[in-house]
């Protein structure tokens, strides 16, 4: 039996439900083998982030020079990480692996606490985004990296051929801080030389939807190292999160999590 392991590195979520945690409970319900580096701790949990904790750099790069040392990795993603020092050494790090590499740009929680910090953004431009396989950016994050409000499709548009032009593989901008249409959400596929492919997906009316960007990257790595082609590991992603989201329960008092388990509950209530 082969499990193809997939490697995240990214900032840890006390409560449980974005970061890490998130990304290891994503891999398993692909049938992926999870493997971490924690670039930072942060004290939260659905109502906010109270603190944020940076490991010092070096720690970091330690901790990926153990994993990709003994584990054969077949897929990475990024998530938080916190600091144009540590943006540096795990671009450094990556540089020489042959491994899929997808890149979450998370700068901002969904409480509206900052993850990472100013002088981080020029760095993982410079020396992360083209190392990427896929970067996952939502508006707000489009908008921080390429300097481009984004009010609409020539402006979203706009804003992908910046990030292209960065280096990456791919770009998908998320539709979840765009306008809806006929119940549907707009994810956006841009690659060099290719035409932009809309992938839509149902909008879902919940509350729960802490760690959605996590969630979504997490399933794109996975199925990567499952062996699917780009759309179709999006395509992928989108539908295990659009059944996450669906399912999604109540933690505590905030915005909990999208469901993890669905596909497991799923099959088990079949049973």
């Amino acid at each position: 039996m082969t499990v193809p392991a997939v490697l995240t590195i990214a900032g840890s979520d006390s409560c449980g439900g974005a970061g890490i945690q998130a990304d290891l409970k994503t891999f398993m319900m692909q049938g992926c083998y999870g493997a971490s580096v924690i670039t930072a701790l942060t004290a939260q949990n659905t109502l906010g982030v109270d603190a944020i904790h940076a490991p010092p750099s070096d720690f970091v790069a330690k901790q990926l020079s153990a994993v990709l040392a003994d584990i054969p990795v077949r897929a990475a993603k990024t998530g938080m990480l916190c600091n144009a020092g540590i943006v540096s050494v795990v671009a450094k790090a990556l540089s020489g692996t042959r491994f899929p590499l997808v890149v979450d740009p998370v700068s901002v929680s969904q409480s509206g606490h900052a993850l990472l910090e100013a002088d981080a953004v020029r760095v993982i431009i410079a020396e992360l985004l083209p190392l990427a396989a896929l970067v996952t950016p939502n508006r707000p994050e489009a908008e921080l990296l390429t300097g481009i409000a984004i009010t609409g499709r020539a402006s979203m548009l706009a804003a992908m051929e910046t990030l292209l032009s960065f280096g990456p593989q791919a770009v998908l901008i998320k539709g979840g801080h765009m306008e809806e249409r006929d119940g549907m959400l707009m994810d956006w596929l841009g690659r060099p030389g290719r035409a932009p492919l809309v992938l839509p997906v149902s909008k879902v009316n919940t509350p729960h939807t802490h760690g959605t960007g996590c969630t979504l990257s997490a399933a794109i790595a996975a199925r990567l190292a499952l062996g699917e082609e780009l759309e179709t590991a999006i395509r992928s992603a989108q539908k295990y999160l659009n059944a996450a989201l669906v399912t999604a329960f109540a933690v505590g008092r905030g915005a909990s999590p999208p469901n993890h388990l669905a596909p497991f509950l799923a099959c088990r209530s079949r049973r």
